[in-house]
């Protein structure tokens, strides 16, 4: 019945384009016998380019070529950490909080030892349970790969980090121990290596540059400790930032990754390694087709110094940094939105000893455009501590060329976006502020924000500390009066004004009501 049924289908199929065609076939005949006589038909419609139209592939592709290459070269990645217990600590049971009033003897400190496993003359069961506390644990799992033949091997820190002991399972299911050379926690990368006499299959970085929104990945990994898994997809997006750490530049890539896919390769249809996969989003806690790379260009560069020296070294600039913002370029002559904002020039660090000062705006990096604050922190990392570097700022209307002598970033959290602290008398009715001067004698203290107004609507609030306006100290109302009168007759629409507060400095634009 189904194969009538189908036949019946096809028929009908076969007459129905036969009829299309008969008719296609009288229309055109009708028509040219219409232009034939001269006729002008009404309502013919003009005629219009061809759509956009691409010719699908015969059959969809395959990935099993791919997969067969590059799967020797991905392995699950075992940590394992000694995890004291408490019986482990020593002290009385008679020392516990609660117990220190018993007499010996006591029931519960009978109780108490066995709980422990200290059994009096059984101690052959004590000696057995103690030695068993004494062995590492597992903490967690994930995935790595290896990226040359004598075993050394990449995958993320929050795999590793913790572990006192590594093990690796390859393909094949054998286990290997491992070392660990190095860890980069700002980039959750870690590099370990595995001492074994074989060569190992291993994979190549590809050029990310070359990566398009859209291109196919493949994900190589141990989800839920499964082992070698395979998932595909595509390329999402570009340049995400999930707040994850300062040099936020992922890969979003929609191929199903899950926990244990941590520190697995996503490969591009040539076998090369597009990115290292290191997070998820995912309100459930499983695949939700929203994963993020670590892009290869950053993976390479990262790994070559943890191999190279086991740490990775970055220039710092020893600079509070923020976006510049539409109305903050406005406020400084500058065309468009671009670089850096430059909040505090941190006193006897680089950027300070190199004349850059607060209110500057880093606008290139060796001639090298900076489009934000994150471009300017990763241009910065990227080259070594001691390293003399040309800088860009935009000041006071044009552009100055300065050489800043790098140092070595001192923590994880020193280059950071900023956003200060005191009590009443008037100011600028137009900016909805009231300020006195400060205790100090340098700046105003803002003593009230009206709700609404312009200094409300841009986050200024009672106690903060007015330093500069236009990169001019202000000392009284006066001070800012002229300030915006001189950006008002130089056409400016904005002022920059430097606000502290908390030991940390920011800048806003306030506008002047013109234009």
């Amino acid at each position: 019945m189904h194969q009538n049924a189908d036949n019946n289908a096809t028929n009908k199929s076969v007459i129905g384009k036969g009829r299309g065609r008969l008719m296609a076939t009288i229309a055109s005949v009708a028509i040219a016998g219409a232009v034939g006589l001269g006729v002008v038909t009404s309502g013919t419609a003009p005629v219009m380019a061809e759509a956009v139209r691409l010719e699908q592939p015969v059959q969809a592709p395959s990935f099993a070529d791919i997969v067969e290459e590059v799967s020797p070269a991905v392995v699950s990645v075992r940590v394992k950490a000694e995890i004291q217990t408490t019986s482990d600590r020593g002290g009385s049971f008679f020392d516990m909080p609660g117990f220190e009033g018993l007499p010996e003897g006591h029931p519960l400190e009978r109780f108490f030892r066995e709980f422990r496993g200290e059994r009096g003359e059984r101690g052959y069961e004590k000696d057995r349970r103690s030695d068993r506390r004494q062995r590492a644990r597992p903490v967690s799992q994930g995935s790595g790969f290896f990226i040359s033949e004598d075993g050394y091997l990449v995958t993320n820190n929050h795999v590793v980090e913790g572990g006192s002991s590594f093990t690796v399972v390859m393909d094949d299911g054998t286990e290997i121990d491992a070392k660990l050379v190095g860890t980069d926690p700002r980039t959750d990368l870690a590099v370990l290596k595995v001492d074994e006499e074989r060569e190992f299959t291993y994979v190549d970085f590809a050029d990310d540059a070359q990566v398009r929104v859209g291109d196919w990945v493949v994900a190589v990994g141990n989800p839920f400790g499964l082992g070698g898994t395979v998932t595909a997809g595509i390329v999402s997006a570009r340049g995400r930032d999930i707040g994850a750490g300062p040099y936020d530049d992922f890969i979003q890539i929609d191929a199903a990754v899950n926990r244990g896919n941590s520190g697995g390769p996503a490969f591009n249809l040539t076998g090369e390694v597009v990115g290292v996969n290191t997070a998820i989003f995912s309100p459930s806690g499983g695949n939700v087709g929203i994963a993020f790379a670590i892009p290869a260009s950053i993976a390479k560069q990262v790994v070559k110094d943890l191999i190279d020296d086991g740490t990775v070294e970055r220039g710092w600039l020893g600079v509070q940094i923020q976006p510049v913002t539409k109305d903050i370029a406005e406020s400084v002559g500058l065309d468009e939105e671009k670089g850096a904002l430059i909040a505090d020039a941190q006193a006897g660090e680089p950027a300070a000893k190199a004349g850059i000062r607060s209110g500057d705006i880093i606008i290139a990096v060796e001639d090298k455009p900076v489009s934000s604050p994150k471009e300017l922190a990763r241009l910065v990392a990227g080259y070594a501590p001691g390293n003399d570097v040309a800088v860009t700022v935009w000041r006071d209307g044009k552009t100055e060329n300065l050489t800043v002598t790098l140092a070595e970033m001192p923590g994880v959290n020193t280059m950071a976006s900023a956003s200060g602290g005191a009590q009443p008398d008037a100011v600028n009715a137009q900016f909805g502020l009231k300020v006195t001067p400060a205790e100090d004698g340098d700046g105003l203290v803002v003593t009230d924000v009206e709700p609404g107004s312009p200094a409300d609507d841009r986050g200024i609030r009672a106690g903060d500390i007015i330093r500069t306006v236009n990169s001019q100290a202000v000392k009284s109302g006066k001070d800012v009066e002229e300030a915006v009168a001189a950006a008002v007759e130089a056409g400016r629409k904005a002022v920059l004004i430097q606000i502290q507060r908390d030991d940390a400095s920011r800048f806003v634009a306030l506008p002047t009501g013109q234009g």
